[in-house]
């Protein structure tokens, strides 16, 4: 019976064990289909975010194929040494004009802003109280100058008389203390007229220097004195003016050679966001000693400024030209390259491959930079495309970007001849 029994339960068992496996291997299916579509959406995802200029290329550049690059030929030229400081327009003369007497202004002459030259004519003040005095002073003149022609007369008759015995010679001595006395009035009146006279003087305020009469601190009909803290008004000579401008103690040593061989170095000044040129002059002079707060020293540039274009305490930035060097190996800053080799170039040879070129280098500005060592001139380098280059990389060299800095003017370089290229490759190597 039981036989019988497990004869019919096992088709039944088998159907069951069947279907329940045929689940399985459904439910087990749709997992992967759906494990397949999530890998696959966030492949596609992203792809979709990833930068265009980060996704490995395809096509015709992709895997073993050349890589797409811009390079530039280097090439011979002239490379300005610039030295870059910051400073303050100064003029050379600024007056603030006070009276040298107390009185009442009866006149201003002059207008504000008005260019004056020396001995031009600015305040008035009322003279009828000096011309009083010096009157009073030349009549004490006339008095004591008689008196003294008196005593003269006396003296001459004692003289005589003390011959002759008539007399005592104390008489005679007391007559000569008093010409003397006399003589000394005479002088006291004469220092009182030159007084008044120069009081006369005072009262015709003038310029002394050559320059812009700003704006004025008194009004007419005002009672000045000597002691106005504001003064009258002030004249600021603007040509020439000079600029006072820093430069790092490091830089010195290059700059004084300069000097001693007697060259006359040129000084521009650009204006506060540096692209605009304003005016060109020379260095006047160094000061003699360092700033030990700063690190820098002071210079002194002088300009002509006859078109007015710096103005006193006017911010500027200064380009000071200290040489220029001639026939210099250039390519572009963007060719440089710095990792463990150091300093390096990719160098793109005659079967558009790239080979790492250690350089050594010298002066630069924001465009190009001089290679002293490592590189010869009309060899093509990588300027744009060397950062998944490798040595020995296969690359599609594009057209070459035009260089314009063989044309530029030295403006340009005193222009952008700062931070970036100093500060790499610093002007000391270059100079010396």
């Amino acid at each position: 019976m039981n036989d019988v029994d497990r004869s019919h339960s096992d088709p039944a068992d088998a159907i069951g064990e069947h279907s329940q496996s045929r689940w399985h291997r459904l439910f087990a299916g749709r997992q992967v289909v759906r494990i397949l579509v999530v890998l696959v959406a966030l492949v596609l995802l992203a792809w979709l975010v990833t930068p265009k200029g980060t996704r490995a290329p395809t096509g015709r550049f992709g895997a073993g194929g050349p890589m797409p690059v811009v390079g530039a030929p280097a090439r011979t030229g002239d490379m300005p040494i610039v030295l870059n400081g910051l400073g303050t327009v100064t003029p050379i003369a600024t007056v603030t004009v006070q009276s040298q007497i107390s009185g009442q202004i009866t006149q201003i002459p002059f207008k504000e802003g008005q260019t004056v030259k020396p001995g031009d004519p600015l305040i008035l003040i009322d003279p009828r109280p000096y011309q009083v005095a010096l009157e009073q002073a030349e009549g004490a003149l006339v008095r004591d100058k008689a008196l003294l022609a008196n005593a003269k007369v006396d003296l001459a008759r004692y003289e005589t008389l003390f011959k002759q015995d008539s007399v005592a010679e104390q008489t005679l001595a007391t007559q000569k203390s008093l010409v003397v006395q006399d003589e000394g009035n005479v002088k006291t009146d004469q220092g009182q007229i030159d007084a008044a006279k120069l009081n006369l003087v005072y009262c015709h305020i003038v310029s002394p220097i050559s320059g812009r009469v700003g704006l004025q601190q008194v009004n007419l009909g005002n009672y000045v004195t000597p002691a106005e803290p504001n003064g009258l008004v002030v004249v600021t000579q603007l040509k020439p003016i000079t600029v006072v401008f820093t430069l790092p103690e490091d830089q010195i040593p290059a700059l004084q050679t300069q000097l001693h061989a007697g060259k006359t170095l040129a000084v521009t000044a650009y204006d506060r966001s540096h692209t605009t040129q304003l005016a060109t002059g020379t260095l006047q002079t160094v000061d003699n000693q360092i700033d030990p707060t700063t690190g820098t020293v002071k210079l002194k540039a002088i300009f002509p400024n006859d078109d007015e274009t710096l103005f006193p305490n006017q911010f500027v930035n200064i380009a000071l030209l200290l040489t220029t060097l001639h026939n210099a190996t250039l390519i572009p800053q963007a060719g440089v390259q710095r990792g463990a080799p150091g300093t390096y170039v990719y160098v793109i040879d005659a079967q558009q491959a790239v080979s790492v070129r250690k350089v050594t280098l010298g002066a630069g500005d924001a465009t190009n930079v001089v290679i002293t060592n490592g590189l010869k001139p009309a060899e093509m380098v990588v300027v744009d495309g060397a950062d998944k280059l490798k040595d020995g990389a296969k690359v599609l060299v594009r057209q070459s970007r035009p260089n314009n800095a063989a044309a530029a003017p030295a403006q340009h370089h005193h222009r952008h001849g700062e931070q970036g290229a100093a500060a790499d490759h610093g002007t000391q190597p270059a100079a010396q």
